[in-house]
């Protein structure tokens, strides 16, 4: 760890050198007061939804960002997507700022490691103007190794790498029925799909042979013809009755014209505005690698140059590390040095660069990552590293940096290199505002600033603004005492296996052939450095085999609807080989959003909702009016205002600055007309009910067992504070994980059961981090089984069994290096787990 410098002068001491924020409201920001210092590592602290992300994003990031686009034209600030004017009196003494936060984007396989961090860019260059060209071949300029461009894209597959079409198998997934029992499953259904099938018919086409039994040239007609014949139409008649009908010279009832099932599902797939109907069409459509360029997306002209014996595309595909070790030859000067000096000098200059930038992500715990690693399978904590990466290479001066958890999926020994690096942002002169609730990283800060002293609305405080030492007197700070005190996760007696889920020869990512043994009916937490094959094994590899046991299909709710921007679906290998019929269910607690629009909220996702609004149409005024359940839901028409449609609030749309949101002016933010507001339960109209937080609710509705139920669920994962109204939107990763794993325990029967969580600690504080351990330890308890993937040695600690896997990361990683109790696996000479856990077993 690189050497810590003494703290900055306090506020009081260099007014200065601050940033003085006064009157902060943004959310639950309760009118603060508060000045940081400048030229600092800032870290904000306190329990989840206390209020830290409000004041460091949505108000010094938010404001930051507001000043820089008054800067600019009115026409470049359309195309920015702007975070919008804070709530706050004032700010005094703020930098320009980079916000690096954990968000994906959107998933797409035009996206890499190689875009994101630029270089691929210079690798581009690099084959430009130092490859080995085959002889008599011209030079190809940089963009004619790009698969994203009209010069260096395979025109075969356009650049994707691999081509996509619909083909019998896809079509006809069962070949024993027949066309009249809906063996060309492409065709729509309903009318449009009887419509075909009797056009047929009147071609003399048998609809009732098994669709084997038909010609191949008549199957190959009826998927693939390109052409659109028109032919008379007499609905439900067989062969023989067309037949006889077409010599009487029956008028058919119209004139059908034929469309065969490939050019149906294209034509949908291309043109159809319904999204349901596009996800229909997309099933029909299979994948393989493009024959022009066998996958790798480029023309055969870039491909035939190579550089240290390498097309760029293999080139690419070189793990972070391995490209330091090609690229160090020409750094140096020797390659070309006699032949051809000017591409020698070319070579040095752009490889220098190169390892300048690769170095970097290296120090950042990145080398195992490749340029080609398509951005949607990087987790969050990895995205973050790689623009921080880039951000420290860029050299910038006088800047603040606002970070939203930068070790997010760091194992332990992985965050002393992210320290370092920010360490060197700051020792550049830049100002670092860091929400964290990592200890090593709060250890680290120069200043404090705590957020509390609870969450919601019982939170929005600064506790205290510090050096870090101050922090240990005051009293409601809940940070306080994982600092101080160390206090670790509750723990009872470890548990035994009840048996084991045996998985064998399993390949994803660089895990290769493993076969490893997860015990059922105890808590197992897997660990290991960041790109070991966690997730490969868990999240990915396990969750599929065993769904594929139980029938149940994989979530695919971040797959993109358009397959030809999925990118290349990794292969997955593997068997379970026993245990699997002790498990009835799979369940997968992930942080995804539990709604992507504000009319998804707490309340309509438990299902709460559906039973507090039978409650109000059983009310009198209610039955007198004739109110159904459904007049007291503002998504549907009946009881909803009419101006704002039940959003509660209208935009304002401000062209090049950012739109504003104001409360509907008709029903003044209750999302319901005045008649529905008139009905009342026990004083309280539908919008009061909303407005409830849940402990509020909780009370209110104590003797209504279908109400309490979820409430009291939600209680228990520590969501009291949240708003039963409170959008989706609004939600963090780790509050929508809990709401989740809340839904979860109103389940009554729950033996049988695999939960699955991949990082479940991210964005909790270590308060919350024991809240939710209390509900998963409870799981176990009642018969189901735990995994879960986790950097926090507080969790790792308290487990009954644990999976280590590295040694190392990316090719050096996928193994299992040590499997045992926590006590077990803390003796490991080869587990880089093994020291963190034992310091985190001494500290219980």
């Amino acid at each position: 760890m690189t050497a810590r410098r003494d703290p900055p002068a306090s506020p009081s001491q260099d007014p200065s050198h601050c940033v003085r924020v006064r009157g902060a409201r943004e959310h639950n920001l309760k009118d603060v007061d508060v000045d940081i210092p400048r030229d600092a590592l800032v870290v904000f602290t306190g329990v989840s939804g206390s209020g830290k992300s409000s004041l460091a994003f949505g108000t010094l990031f938010a404001e930051a960002q507001r000043r820089y686009l008054d800067s600019i034209s009115p026409y470049a600030r359309r195309l920015i997507d702007q975070a919008g004017v804070p709530q706050v009196d004032s700010i005094e003494g703020l930098p320009p700022a980079v916000a690096l936060q954990q968000a994906r984007g959107t998933p797409t396989a035009r996206s890499s490691v190689g875009s994101l961090t630029t270089i691929s860019n210079s690798l581009r260059m690099l084959y430009s103007r130092a490859g080995d060209y085959p002889p008599g071949q011209s030079i190809i300029y940089a963009d004619g190794f790009s698969p994203n461009t009209p010069a260096g894209a395979c025109p075969t597959c356009h650049g994707l790498g691999r081509i996509y079409d619909a083909t019998e198998a896809s079509m006809v997934p069962d070949r024993s029925l027949t066309i009249r029992e809906r063996a060309v499953a492409a065709w729509p259904g309903a009318w449009h799909g009887q419509n075909q099938r009797d056009i047929l018919t009147s071609r003399g086409i048998d609809v009732d042979v098994p669709w084997s039994k038909l010609p191949k040239k008549t199957r190959d007609w009826i998927l693939f013809t390109d052409e659109q014949p028109v032919e008379p139409v007499y609905p439900g008649f067989d062969l023989e009755e067309v037949r006889r009908a077409r010599k009487a010279k029956v008028e058919p009832a119209y004139m059908g014209t034929f469309t065969s099932a490939r050019r149906h599902v294209l034509h949908t797939f291309a043109n159809t505005q319904s999204a349901q109907q596009k996800k229909r069409a997309a099933q029909f459509l299979v994948s393989a690698a493009c024959p022009e360029c066998d996958g790798k997306r480029l023309r055969r002209e870039a491909l035939s140059v190579t550089f240290a014996g390498l097309d760029i595309a293999a080139f690419s595909q070189q793990p972070l590390d391995a490209l330091a070790a090609l690229l160090a030859p020409a750094a140096a000067g020797s390659t070309h040095a006699k032949a051809h000096p000017e591409q020698a000098l070319a070579a040095q200059r752009i490889a220098q660069d190169l390892l300048a930038r690769l170095k970097v992500l290296q120090d950042l715990g990145l080398g195992y990552l490749t340029p080609a690693r398509a951005t949607p399978t990087l987790s969050p904590g990895e995205l973050q590293r790689l623009r921080l990466g880039t951000q420290i290479r860029s050299q910038l001066f006088g800047v603040v940096y606002v970070m939203d958890e930068p070790s997010a999926g760091l194992h332990p020994a992985d965050t002393q290199a992210l320290l370092r690096a920010l360490d060197q942002l700051r020792g550049a002169g830049n100002s670092l505002f860091v929400v964290e609730h990592e200890i090593d990283v709060i250890r680290h800060a120069d200043w404090i600033v705590d957020v509390g002293p609870a969450a919601g609305e019982f939170g929005g405080q600064v506790l205290y603004s510090g050096p870090l030492d101050g922090l240990a007197k005051i009293e409601a700070s809940q940070t306080r005492r994982y600092l101080v005190d160390g206090d670790a996760t509750a723990t009872g007696q470890a548990r035994s296996p009840e048996g084991w889920l045996q998985l064998r020869g399993v390949h994803r990512h660089n895990v290769q052939g493993l076969d490893v043994d997860i015990p059922l009916g105890v808590f197992t937490t897997v660990t290991g450095v960041s790109g070991s094959g966690k997730s490969s094994l868990v999240g990915q590899a396990l969750v599929e085999l065993l769904g594929a046991q139980l029938g149940q299909g994989r979530e695919d709710e971040d797959v993109p609807l358009d397959p030809l921007e999925r990118g290349v679906e990794v292969p997955l290998e593997g068997h379970i080989a026993g245990g699997a019929d002790a498990v009835r269910r799979l369940v997968r607690v992930d942080q995804k959003p539990i709604g992507r629009t504000p009319r998804s909220n707490l309340a309509t996702y438990t299902g709460m909702f559906d039973h507090v609004r039978k409650l109000f149409a059983a009310t009198p005024l209610a039955r007198r009016r004739r109110f159904d359940a459904g007049h007291f839901s503002f998504n549907v028409p009946k009881g909803r205002c009419g101006t704002c449609e039940g959003e509660g609030a209208v935009s304002v749309e401000l062209l090049f600055m950012p739109s504003v949101y104001a409360p509907c002016p008709t029903c003044h933010g209750s999302r319901y007309d005045a008649k529905t507001l008139q009905v009342t339960l026990r004083g309280k109209h539908i919008a009061d009910i909303l407005a409830m937080t849940v402990a509020e609710a909780a009370a209110f509705f104590a003797d209504e067992a279908a109400v309490v139920r979820p409430l009291q669920a939600l209680l228990d994962v520590g969501l009291g504070y949240l708003r039963l109204g409170q959008p989706a939107t609004e939600l963090s990763g780790g509050e929508a994980q809990r709401i989740k794993l809340a839904s979860e325990l109103q389940r009554a029967q729950r033996r049988g059961t695999v939960y699955v969580l991949d990082e479940p600690t991210t964005g909790l504080h270590p308060s919350d981090v024991d809240t939710l351990m209390r509900q998963l330890q409870g799981l176990v308890d009642a018969g189901s089984t735990v995994v879960v993937v986790e950097h926090d040695m507080r969790v790792a600690a308290a487990s009954d069994w644990l999976i280590d896997m590295g040694p190392g990361a990316g090719h050096e990683g996928g193994h299992v290096v040590a499997a045992g109790t926590p006590a077990a696996v803390a003796k490991s000479a080869r587990s880089r787990t093994a020291p963190f856990l034992a310091q985190a077993l001494r500290v219980r």
